[in-house]
């Protein structure tokens, strides 16, 4: 069906977390939409060398907690947001991304990249700030295309010419080459929604993989997604989104579809928010 054997996900052996990569502290954050989540009271912590899974049925908070992660909504207090024990809540994008940091959108064409510009392009879009790609102001032409490059055959981006618009390729290709752009600039902290949505099993492998390997690197990696098979193949610990709060995580290898299915639901959420109030 995908033209080639699937290789198995595997965790690489001995890999070990470190100290607290990315942590957020009591974010909350009111919608920027009328049909937006707020978020409440938000607290989590990823060390280096770990993944954490976030799951939850879609709209319940996931996009907004992305947005306050990756800069593009500011919050009030810089501390809500520490990346690599700095401040962060309220720098912008690019800011975050000089400490370390990357970030994979839900959506690949119009958010994870400009659909008419050309691969090149996009890599220059989101790696100016971060890589040999501008260099005392001018822009370093045969940086752009090396990370096309690497990123096609590290990623086996699929493809019809060197540096095609990001139109024209299929989900599956853009969606390996949006991961591979962020993953080869070996970020400390990487956050990522929906890594595999809409792509064929092959290409899901080779990105579960990448998470792997990154955070066998060092990296803290953060994973939401709505595939519980996923996070459950992937992540150390999972926790859950709904009504814009977070569940306490819970080791991966706890979380069976009981526990998690009464999280999405929000009963455990619910009695902690009700005892909250009373108190």
């Amino acid at each position: 069906m995908v033209g080639a054997d699937i290789k198995q996900v595997k965790a690489p052996a001995g890999r070990q977390t470190t100290v607290p990569r990315l942590v957020v502290n009591d974010l909350s954050l009111e919608p920027d939409d009328p049909h937006g989540v707020r978020l409440k009271h938000i607290s989590l912590e990823v060390k280096g060398g770990e993944i954490l899974g976030i799951a939850g049925v879609a709209g319940n908070g996931q996009d907004e907690l992305f947005a306050a992660l990756s800069g593009e909504r500011l919050a009030q207090d810089p501390d809500t947001v520490v990346i690599e024990g700095q401040a962060a809540g309220h720098l912008s994008i690019t800011q975050r991304r000089k400490l370390g940091a990357a970030f994979v959108p839900e959506e690949r064409l119009g958010h994870g990249t400009a659909p008419r510009m050309k691969l090149s392009e996009n890599a220059l879009l989101t790696g100016h700030a971060a890589s040999g790609m501008v260099q005392h102001g001018f822009i370093n032409t045969a940086a752009m295309l090396a990370t096309v490059d690497r990123a096609t055959a590290a990623f086996d981006v699929r493809k019809a010419k060197r540096d095609p618009e990001a139109a024209s390729l299929s989900g599956g290709n853009l969606q390996k080459f949006i991961v591979g752009r962020e993953i080869l600039r070996n970020p400390a902290v990487l956050v990522v929604s929906q890594p595999t949505w809409g792509v064929d099993a092959g290409a899901a492998a080779v990105i579960r993989q990448a998470l792997l390997d990154l955070a066998a690197s060092g990296a803290a990696v953060l994973v939401t997604s709505q595939d519980l098979d996923e996070l459950v193949e992937v992540t150390d610990r999972i926790a859950v989104m709904f009504h814009g709060r977070l569940s306490e995580p819970l080791p991966t290898a706890d979380a069976n579809r009981e526990k998690l299915g009464l999280l999405m639901g929000g009963s455990s959420l619910e009695k902690d928010a009700a005892h909250a109030v009373s108190a």
